[in-house]
């Protein structure tokens, strides 16, 4: 089988296009965030449009990584330990969360892209306000990463997952 067929194939199972979708919320966040700092430190309105599209555009990715995640959540539940498994809940219950804090980025980014044209007077507090949502967003997705990271990675385990995120077993 050649690589592009293997390729091609893995892109129809959903813990695959997860993992490479997963990424996108917070890389992009990171990258719009940096964007609107460097567009407020410009003044420039161009600059701070395009940060806002980012910050809208990566926010948006959190769907489509939640859904291929929640897609793939029972194959990889089976193909991972107790511990693994523990992981893995944390990682879904933080994910749920994430993907309504970065809707609500999505949203203020949206309206702060807006007020530049049609409020221009709202726009310092719409920017501010989409800065600390998109930080949230950002912050949290870190932990979601952090969490999955560990899910199929031993070796990233140097503690235990919180003691709620149950499943049988707890072998290693």
């Amino acid at each position: 089988m050649s690589l592009w067929t293997e390729f091609l194939r893995a892109l129809r199972e959903p813990e695959y296009v997860h993992v490479l979708l997963n990424p996108l919320p917070v890389y992009g966040l990171a990258a719009g965030l940096f964007a609107l700092l460097a567009a407020a430190l410009a003044r420039s309105h161009a600059a701070k449009a395009l940060a806002l599209l980012l910050i809208f555009v990566a926010a948006l990715t959190v769907w489509p990584a939640a859904h291929f995640g929640e897609a793939g959540y029972d194959r990889v539940t089976s193909m991972s330990n107790g511990v693994a498994q523990k992981w893995l809940n944390w990682h879904m219950h933080l994910a749920d969360k994430l993907v309504w804090v970065d809707t609500a980025a999505a949203a203020v980014a949206l309206l702060a892209l807006l007020a530049l044209w049609k409020a221009p007077r709202f726009q310092r507090a719409a920017l501010i306000l989409t800065a600390l949502v998109a930080l949230g967003g950002l912050g949290l997705g870190g932990l979601v990463g952090y969490a999955g990271g560990k899910i199929r990675h031993s070796e990233f385990r140097s503690q235990p997952p919180p003691a709620w995120a149950n499943t049988a077993g707890d072998a290693d």
